[in-house]
């Protein structure tokens, strides 16, 4: 059996977890820094001091200075004095990791939410070849949706969007475009 950091967390960190993953997202803002999935855990380290483990959505995403400066903001206002953001690339953070939540907050903000590329469990896939015209790993997954008029009818007109990490999309039914947050 796994034990998640969760499952360890004090009264306090989950508190401070609360309060540190309800900071805004500065590219999403619809979205929270715990339903984006980005914050990983929060640790008291004595009186006063606590550090906060953050990953980026990618390697180098310009936002991870504003969302530790926002959390340590945060943390500061309700009397923590010492706060640490540290930076975690391992593991990864994927758009599984996004929440329910979040997912159903992007569709309603009009972003299509990025389809769920994790298989459930067991042994990994793994095909070898060229990687830069292979389909990514959604491309099996589920149609991607309009959240404007929920049809599965759509196009790719850039693979790139406001953000790098969105693609802009266009619904071939209701003719609206829409960014789509990318599966990664």
């Amino acid at each position: 059996m796994v034990t998640l950091a969760r499952d360890r967390e004090t009264p306090l960190e989950a508190e401070l977890r609360r309060l540190a993953g309800s900071v805004p997202d500065p590219e999403l803002p619809v979205l929270s820094l715990e339903e984006l999935g980005v914050l990983r855990a929060v640790h008291t380290q004595g009186p006063g001091r606590v550090e906060v483990e953050l990953s980026p959505t990618y390697t180098g995403c310009p936002a991870i200075e504003a969302m530790a400066s926002d959390i340590e903001r945060v943390l500061h206002e309700h009397g923590i004095p010492e706060v640490t953001v540290r930076t975690v690339l391992a593991p990864a953070w994927s758009t599984d990791d996004i929440t329910p939540e979040g997912r159903r907050k992007l569709r309603e903000f009009g972003i299509a939410p990025p389809r769920t590329t994790r298989p459930a469990a067991g042994p990994v896939a793994l095909a070898l070849g060229p990687t830069r015209h292979l389909p990514g790993p959604a491309a099996d997954a589920a149609p991607l949706t309009c959240p404007h008029c929920g049809s599965t009818d759509t196009e790719l007109l850039s693979r790139f969007s406001s953000t790098a990490c969105k693609a802009l999309r266009r619904c071939l039914s209701c003719r609206e475009p829409f960014d789509h947050f990318k599966e990664l």
